[in-house]
């Protein structure tokens, strides 16, 4: 490759961008019918992403690929992928990652107090599902704030200095 004439090289440039053009109108035309697909199927809105491939698979292989299975699998590559992640994690950064931890999870908190007070806002129709999951989900954010706190002093005990 490193003895190509600058000829050759742009000819080679030339043909990775025609390449890239080909690809990247083949990923619209996918992408349309995805849309069409989901809009078929009667997904709300644009169906997402996943919705839309698992949807464009479904119809372009014939009915061959389940999008349940597509989205189940997209799901079991996440588990591994953050298992990978959280354990490949030297010690020294795992008390930043907490704080990260507590930032989501006051999120989540926040999110929270919003489905338990869908009263508020007038809207009665399944405001008791949504208050159960709502308060089920800040007691299991507050538990989870609150560990990761405890953690996070305990780690930063370690790199204090001992005193007799």
């Amino acid at each position: 490759m490193a003895n190509l004439t600058p000829e050759q090289a742009a000819a080679v440039a030339q043909q990775a961008a025609d390449a890239a053009t080909a690809a990247a109108e083949a990923a619209q035309q996918a992408a349309r019918a995805a849309h069409q697909y989901a809009a078929q199927a009667g997904v709300p809105g644009d169906g997402g992403l996943a919705d839309a491939t698992s949807l464009a698979l479904h119809a372009a292989t014939g009915g061959v690929i389940d999008p349940f299975v597509f989205r189940l699998s997209i799901f079991v590559l996440a588990i591994f992928v953050g298992y990978y992640v959280v354990w490949q994690v030297t010690p020294a950064l795992h008390t930043p990652l907490m704080s990260v931890t507590n930032a989501i999870s006051s999120v989540i908190v926040v999110g929270a107090l919003l489905a338990v007070g869908v009263d508020a806002v007038g809207n009665t129709a399944g405001h008791g599902l949504a208050q159960g999951f709502g308060f089920v989900g800040l007691i299991l954010a507050s538990v989870n704030i609150f560990g990761a706190f405890l953690v996070t002093s305990r780690m930063l005990a370690m790199y204090k200095k001992k005193t007799k």
